[in-house]
């Protein structure tokens, strides 16, 4: 097993989870709970606040929610360094998407871990209408979640242009 092969996942995931904690220090150092300050008025605001459970605050109110997510998580990122050796070398986008995922999941994990809720800051919104708070972490989730399936559907292109004229339909 070569150890250059996992470089850019522990770049890339170091980065992502370092950001995210440090994005993080600054707004619990700056702002006080729940307080908002306006970026955009009207539409982006900065604010403090905690997630204690999953995606849009699943389980927030479940009495096993830390132990469910730490485990849960924990698997994840297990997975995640399994799905990323499954990638070939040149399939860097998969690669760049799977340590973004695996950098956000860190990040996430670490607030569990020290907090047992999610630090979140970033308010998208129009005027009252008001997405999830999110955070650093949720955003190369997404961001990673998005560059796979297009790496994916990349990769099924590639596969069928290589395929022999024969197997074409």
């Amino acid at each position: 097993m070569k150890h250059t092969r996992y470089r850019l996942l522990l770049l890339i995931a170091s980065l992502v989870a370092g950001l995210d904690q440090f994005s993080k220090w600054l707004v619990v150092q700056n702002l006080h709970l729940h307080e908002a300050r306006p970026l955009v008025p009207g539409f982006f605001d900065l604010v403090y606040v905690r997630n204690k459970g999953a995606a849009f605050g699943m389980l927030a109110d479940s009495g096993f929610r830390v132990p469910f997510l730490l485990t849960t998580t924990l698997i994840a990122v297990i997975f995640l360094v399994w799905f990323y050796r499954q990638y070939r070398c040149d399939q860097v986008l998969a690669r760049w998407a799977v340590s973004l995922v695996l950098g956000g999941a860190v990040g996430n994990l670490v607030d569990r871990v020290r907090y047992g809720e999610v630090v979140d800051f970033l308010d998208v919104h129009w005027h009252q209408y008001h997405w999830p708070a999110f955070n650093i972490a949720d955003t190369a989730i997404c961001v990673g979640v998005g560059l796979l399936l297009l790496a994916q559907w990349r990769e099924g292109r590639r596969q069928q242009s290589a395929a022999p004229c024969s197997d074409r339909k």
